[in-house]
């Protein structure tokens, strides 16, 4: 359970760290900075319940992927 005040998440059992980077950071894309901010829990692939995690911010990047002109950076 995310709280939003302390920026961490309550891990409940069965918790992975995709899962979680998803659901509360909107991407399986963010579990590198989920994992970077929670390095003493690294030996954890499924987490147990009441693991307390911090929640990193993520910043809006817009996907590297995607064309120019649906990023916004056009000349027009």
């Amino acid at each position: 359970m995310l709280n939003t005040e302390t920026g961490t998440y309550r891990t409940i059992s069965g918790d992975m760290w995709d899962k979680i980077a998803h659901e509360e950071m909107g991407s399986s894309y963010y579990v590198d900075k989920l994992m970077k901010a929670n390095t003493q829990y690294l030996e954890y692939f499924v987490f147990p319940a009441g693991i307390i995690l911090t929640i990193p911010e993520v910043e809006d990047e817009p996907a590297e992927e995607l064309p120019l002109w649906k990023r916004g950076l056009t000349d027009e």
